[in-house]
């Protein structure tokens, strides 16, 4: 009999980066409800905060039908009571499953997106905080990890040049400006709530919905 294969992917910036991201959530999540992860990727994250935030649920969701199957690659891997099954959610999209779908239980009380918003065209920013401002309930968390410019501006070097390496891959993608992250976010009653440096020259954003 074969063995099926090992459909786990693996992303280095995941190691370097979960522990700093665990230390953050670990103080600004709701201590209960479903923390859905839009973009969950591969899955690590996803597997490593399922297990370290329980008995919260976490709810990861990819639009990627290979990376779906990563993270439940990485749940079969990691088995975690509090890991969902992954959900096919694009964030752009105007209506997500999460709002047609008799699930999840408990409601959702947190979003976290990590290392998306620079892979993505900026309508998928718009299409997270739409999303983020219609399932998020008062005081509702919207957490989001990242490079971004400051007052137009790079932080580094190194985000210049991993700017400059994303728009030649694809002209929609690049390092976005804090600044029209904030203003996209105050269009759908979110407010920035805390601003943290992280290691690498990220940033991550804390908003909370009004």
């Amino acid at each position: 009999m074969n063995t099926p294969p090992d459909q786990r992917k693996f992303a280095p910036a995941t190691q370097r980066n979960r522990e700093p991201i665990l230390e953050l959530l670990l103080q600004i999540l709701p201590q209960h409800g479903t923390i859905l992860e839009v973009a969950s990727g591969t899955g690590e994250h996803a597997t490593f905060f399922s297990y370290h935030l329980a008995p919260r649920q976490w709810l990861p969701s990819d639009p990627n039908p290979e990376l779906r199957a990563s993270i439940a690659a990485w749940a079969e891997f990691f088995p975690c009571e509090a890991m969902q099954p992954p959900i096919d959610l694009d964030a752009s999209s105007p209506i997500w499953p999460v709002e047609t779908e008799p699930f999840p239980e408990p409601p959702i009380s947190a979003i976290v997106n990590i290392n998306m918003i620079h892979i993505s065209p900026w309508s998928t920013c718009l299409g997270l905080m739409a999303g983020a401002g219609r399932i998020l309930p008062p005081d509702g968390i919207l957490y989001l990890y990242g490079p971004y410019k400051q007052n137009g501006e790079h932080t580094a070097p190194s985000n210049a040049a991993f700017d400059e390496s994303l728009q030649a891959q694809n002209p929609d993608w690049g390092v976005r400006s804090l600044e029209d992250v904030v203003k996209a976010a105050e269009a759908q009653n979110l407010t920035l709530h805390q601003t943290h440096p992280m290691p690498a020259n990220n940033f991550s954003l804390v908003f909370k919905h009004n």
